[in-house]
């Protein structure tokens, strides 16, 4: 699972039939800190409720995703299953 913040929607008039009725949305993953690390990609959203600035979870494993979707398949890696509310650091 990763945590990211949502950059935006994608529209696509063109796109895989498997992406039909789903909202896509570029996303940027964050450490721990939310500070921005590595290279935005494309996830689908599973909670229809993401919006742009929401930080999220996202399970980037393609089996994973297809077992959440009930569909063994879906060309879909990235999945955004939850929005986050508040992340906690431990002190070590």
């Amino acid at each position: 699972m990763n945590l990211c913040k949502v950059l935006g929607t994608v529209v696509a008039s063109e796109k895989h039939p498997a992406f039909t009725a789903r909202k896509m949305l570029v996303v940027q993953p964050l450490d721990e800190h939310r500070a921005p690390m590595g290279k935005s990609f494309l996830a689908v959203d599973h909670t229809s409720c993401a919006g742009k600035g929401d930080v999220v979870l996202v399970l980037r494993e393609g089996t994973g995703v297809r077992q959440i979707l009930g569909d063994k398949t879906l060309p879909i890696r990235s999945l955004i299953v939850g929005v986050v509310d508040q992340v906690t650091v431990a002190e070590r």
